[in-house]
């Protein structure tokens, strides 16, 4: 029997048992299935929806249904996109959302004029600020604590990536020395 035959074989004998497997398990998570909304109302659209963040019941996304990066938040509660006015602006490239755990703050990436920052929005005051506009390096990838208090990003300092942890306030924090 040549190897291909017998990789043929094989190939054929673990789909086999995975499908079998995977169908004959009744704890295995199912898809949630979310339509597409032509009116762009709904978790999914006809545009690209990316980058999602599930914090609670809610879930920041990246879409660009308005033909450009924009942050969406959906309440799967609701199952409805809710407004976000001052957030997104024509002159920002969005990305890598993350929200807190009761949906009253988001943060992001966002490239505007050429410069990265990040950005903490808040939901009540309606008020989007730059954290960290006095730091004067390329930044990426925030996270949320639950409580939106604090914000963890990437920052390439000096040619290095490093993490930095921030309040939503925009001041470092000073986090303890290892011990060895």
């Amino acid at each position: 029997m040549n190897s291909f035959r017998v990789f043929g074989i094989l190939r054929l004998g673990l789909c086999g048992v995975l499908v079998a497997a995977l169908s004959g398990c009744a704890a295995y998570p199912r898809l949630i299935n979310s339509p597409v909304d032509p009116g762009g109302r709904g978790l999914n659209s006809l545009a690209a929806d990316l980058s999602p963040s599930i914090s609670g019941r809610y879930i920041a996304f990246v879409s660009e249904r308005e033909q450009r990066q924009d942050i969406y938040l959906y309440d799967r509660q609701s199952q409805r996109t809710i407004a976000l006015p001052g957030l997104n602006s024509l002159d920002t490239i969005a990305e890598s959302p993350s929200v807190s755990s009761d949906g009253r703050y988001i943060v992001f990436a966002g490239n505007r004029q050429g410069r990265s920052g990040i950005f903490i929005y808040d939901r009540e005051t309606r008020q989007l600020r730059n954290l960290t506009e006095n730091l004067n390096a390329t930044v990426r990838n925030p996270t949320l604590s639950a409580n939106g208090s604090t914000v963890a990003f990437e920052a390439n300092l000096n040619g290095q990536w490093d993490i930095l942890v921030y309040n939503r306030n925009g001041q470092p924090l000073d986090l303890p020395t290892p011990v060895r």
